[in-house]
This record gives structure tokens, C-alpha cells and sequence, in this order.
């Protein structure tokens, strides 16, 4: 066992810019597969979307839950850094949350395709929903403050509110009499500032 306190802990090893590429581009090609036939698709599907070998998926990932458990943190992950993005590259503030709002959007969607398999007792499953919370309310919460800063919206919400108002309006998005995107433009255009 290595000494922590000499400082002869090696830090796991940074992957080559290549091979995250790689990595990326099999985890979209996961998702896109996951959304279209659920995640019990095949994995030479999978291959065949990201162009790669079933054999260079299971180097990645060993098991499916491996692979699930990589893309629902990949797009989350892709979701946190979008937010500074937008923040900085928007016009408005209020601006950057809609569109945040609307990657956030994109994320519920696929992410019920998931939701069988999250919901089952693979030990590997547990840790997510506190990982999504952890990553995504500090970015909610920053454009909900620059947002009401810039006195576009009111004050008084709070990150966790209007993640769980757009995850609930998100339910039942593959019914096609039902439009998640347009309920959740209003809920964003509710969002002004209130005058008394």
C-alpha cells in the first residue's frame, strides 16, 4: 500500500487526448443507440454507430452497466460545462439559462431511456442520482443568480425548484400528444421578474 503522506501516491494515470476522443465518441454513440432501442440494444450496434470493433467497447467497459453508468456521466458532465459556456458566450444571462434549460431538457430525454436501468439494484446505479445533483444545481443555481442579478428573473427560486419543475414537466415526453419542450418554455418564461 502506498504512503499517502510521503507523497508516494501516483496519481491514476491522464488518458491521451485521442483515446477521450475516442472514448466520447462511443459514449454519443451509446446514447444515440440507448434512445433509439433502449439500453438492452445490442453492443455491435452500439460498435457500429461509433465505428469501432465490439471488442473496443468491452476494453472500455468491461459489463452494460459500466457502459450506462459512462454515458449518463458523460452527458451530465457534458451538461456542467455547459452552463459557464453559455454564461460567458450569451447575450443575456437569462439567455444562457433558457438555453441550459434546454441542453437540461435534451439530458431528461434521454436519460428516461435509462431510467429502467437505473432504477435496478446494480450496486453500480446507487451513486448516480447524488453525482447528477453534486454536478448539475451549482451550474442551475450560477445562471439562476447572474439571471436575477442582471434583474431578468425574480430572486426567490432556487436551482433545486426549477431542476425538479422541468424534470416533472419532462415526464411522458414520448407521448406525441404531449410537447415536454413547450411546457417547459413556459415554465422559463414564468421565470421574469415579478412587479408589484
Amino acid at each position: 500500500m502506498a504512503d499517502i503522506d510521503s507523497g508516494s501516491a501516483r496519481p491514476a494515470p491522464r488518458k491521451r487526448a485521442d483515446a477521450r476522443r475516442n472514448e466520447a465518441t462511443l459514449l454519443d454513440a451509446a446514447a444515440s443507440a440507448f434512445i433509439a432501442s433502449g439500453v438492452d440494444v445490442p453492443v455491435r450496434d452500439i460498435a457500429a454507430r461509433a465505428g469501432v470493433g465490439v471488442g473496443t467497447i468491452y476494453r472500455h467497459f468491461p459489463t452494460r452497466a459500466d457502459l450506462i453508468v459512462a454515458v449518463y456521466r458523460h452527458q451530465v458532465e457534458a451538461c456542467a460545462e455547459a452552463g459557464p459556456a453559455l454564461l460567458a458566450s450569451s447575450a443575456t444571462p437569462h439567455v444562457a439559462l433558457a438555453q441550459w434549460i434546454d441542453l437540461f431538457v435534451d439530458f431528461l430525454v434521454t436519460k428516461h431511456g435509462l431510467a429502467e436501468a437505473l432504477q435496478s439494484d446494480n450496486a453500480a446505479f446507487q451513486s448516480l442520482h447524488a453525482y447528477f445533483l453534486d454536478r448539475l444545481v451549482p451550474v442551475c443555481a450560477q445562471l439562476l443568480d447572474a439571471a436575477a442579478t442582471a434583474g431578468e428573473i425574480r430572486s426567490d427560486l432556487h436551482a433545486v425548484e426549477v431542476l425538479r419543475g422541468v424534470g416533472n414537466l419532462c415526464i411522458g415526453a414520448d407521448d406525441p400528444r404531449y410537447d415536454a419542450r413547450r411546457m417547459v418554455g413556459v415554465l422559463v418564461a414564468g421565470l421574469g421578474v415579478i412587479v408589484d
